[in-house]
């Protein structure tokens, strides 16, 4: 399956496999230069906070290493940077160059080369070896990728046991008028104002607020997790169930 110019965008958050992920990285690679502004005009500025949060739930180590999956523009891997101590390291991984691209200018800027790593590497298949990462993160990358049950277990693979993994993404408002107004947000206000701001061509500003409808919710997710084997794994919602926040150990 291939993505048609006449697809709409929003049906891609129904495939999976390879067809999902060729997609998704055309799309993501199409807004990568406005993607931290549009972050910020389209969460209220409400992004910085959901991760400091994220990045709160990881244990301070004081040699560690970290993986962030999905990393985008680096936000969680800058945040969990001083969690890992002054001789750890981070890796920041996504599959898309130009969104690493561009989390590459911002760790330069913050003069932090030494310490966190960019390298371009799927969800699916990240490339390191058993029980490497002292902790994983991920934010708002899971919905995007082909497998997502591939994706959970080798994340948990490259981790070492008694590790955490912490997923920040959009999940389900726990309100009824919640949700209402947040369909209106998504499907009506969110493309207009994202495909202006971005000059975006791909659609994908009608793909992301599909792709929320179609993951898992907070307890569907916990079963993924707990079916890869992950434990003691729990959620914390915020923004009344907008995003979720899941931790689990390995």
């Amino acid at each position: 399956m291939t993505q048609d110019p006449q697809t709409p965008a929003k049906v891609v958050s129904t495939w999976s496999g390879q067809a999902r992920e060729d997609a998704v990285q055309r799309m993501f690679t199409s807004i990568a230069g406005a993607y931290d502004l549009n972050n910020t005009l389209l969460s209220f500025g409400l992004h910085y906070y959901w991760k400091k949060i994220t990045a709160s739930f990881i244990t301070p180590v004081g040699r560690g290493t970290a993986l962030d999956v999905g990393s985008g523009t680096a936000d969680l891997a800058l945040l969990i940077e001083s969690r890992m101590g002054p001789k750890g390291r981070v890796i920041a991984s996504d599959l898309n160059h130009a969104m690493l691209a561009e989390g590459l200018k911002k760790i330069s800027d913050k003069g932090l080369s030494d310490k966190i790593t960019c390298l371009q590497a799927s969800a699916e298949h990240l490339g390191f070896g058993d029980n490497t990462f002292d902790a994983v993160t991920t934010g708002f990358c899971m919905r995007n990728v082909g497998d997502l049950p591939q994706a959970v277990r080798e994340i948990r693979r490259v981790m070492k046991p008694g590790g955490r993994f912490v997923c920040l993404e959009f999940s389900r408002p726990v309100f009824g008028w919640l949700r209402t107004l947040y369909d209106w947000y998504s499907f009506k206000l969110l493309p207009f104002i994202g495909t202006i701001v971005a000059r975006d061509r791909t659609g994908v500003y009608e793909y992301l607020p599909a792709s929320i409808r179609t993951f898992p919710d907070q307890e569907r997710l916990c079963q993924i997790l707990r079916d890869a084997g992950f434990r003691q794994v729990s959620y914390k919602n915020l923004s009344g169930g907008i995003v979720a926040i899941h931790i689990a150990t390995k």
